[in-house]
């Protein structure tokens, strides 16, 4: 494929995938979390669960200024308010933004919501103050160049300041594919090529809470780890840790598989 096509290529999938996610959000979100009340009332209960393993990485959040990035429906950054944080969704949906600005209403906590793009934001919003940014699940693979979305985020922090990334782990979502829904008759069977370049139509993530008449096709770029944070580290991101995780919800699904990781960077 030449550079053109490439080029061509990526902002196709960059055109499908922002109309894909501005589709009906909202409606999906009140499926699968129920009203802004009842979201806001389990968040209250346990904050620090909602944030799962971030919340070691971040320390104390107390008094810092947080930059969610493609934050979606504004649960981690209300859980984050919860707990004392200035906390700021950047995310290109309005139906991601009417769900968290809703949620952080009934929570009773205050958050601010950019809605944009996160690798075109306006100069005024790269301020450079921000202590910690992060981005997590089901992020990187809507990117056909990650470098654009790390400089965003090496541009919104102080010096000093840290970056949390937390995805899909590539073995887990590239190279195997699983079926069974029990541990007992779980199977796996490499199916994917794990140095692939090749952008993968999908359905998006939350079609299962949309009408199947309104579901909508996105196209994936499922990056390897070497490729991940070898862009970290071009933007000028130092490397303090890489966690491989297991399926967290349960110690004997998947036992031995690594399902999610995490980056913790700093500026």
């Amino acid at each position: 494929m030449s550079e053109f096509e490439k080029e061509k290529a990526s902002e196709i999938c960059k055109q499908e995938n922002e109309e894909a996610w501005n589709q009906l959000t909202y409606e999906a979100w009140i499926n699968k979390f129920g009203t802004s009340d009842k979201a806001a009332e389990r968040i209250r209960q346990n904050s620090e669960k909602v944030l799962s393993v971030l919340l070691p990485k971040f320390g104390d959040v107390n008094g810092k200024k947080i930059a969610n990035l493609m934050g979606s429906n504004g649960t981690k950054a209300v859980a984050l308010a919860m707990l004392g944080a200035e906390a700021v969704v950047m995310d290109f949906s309005e139906g991601n933004r009417r769900y968290a600005m809703e949620l952080a209403e009934s929570a009773g906590v205050s958050i601010r919501y950019v809605l944009e793009n996160v690798v075109e934001l306006p100069e005024e919003e790269l301020t450079g103050d921000y202590d910690i940014v992060f981005a997590e699940i089901g992020i990187l693979h809507y990117f056909t160049d990650l470098h654009p979305l790390f400089q965003t985020a090496f541009r919104l922090l102080k010096k000093d300041g840290i970056f949390v990334l937390r995805d899909f782990h590539p073995v887990s979502n590239k190279l195997i594919t699983s079926r069974g829904t029990t541990a007992k008759i779980r199977k796996h069977k490499v199916t994917g090529d794990y140095f692939s370049t090749e952008l993968v139509e999908s359905e998006i993530s939350f079609a299962k809470y949309m009408p199947e008449s309104e579901t909508r096709k996105v196209y994936l770029r499922k990056w390897n780890l070497g490729e991940i944070i070898t862009a970290m580290a071009q933007v000028g991101f130092h490397i303090e840790g890489l966690d491989e995780e297991p399926n967290m919800s349960c110690e004997q699904f998947d036992k031995g598989i690594p399902k999610t990781f995490t980056i913790k960077a700093r500026k």
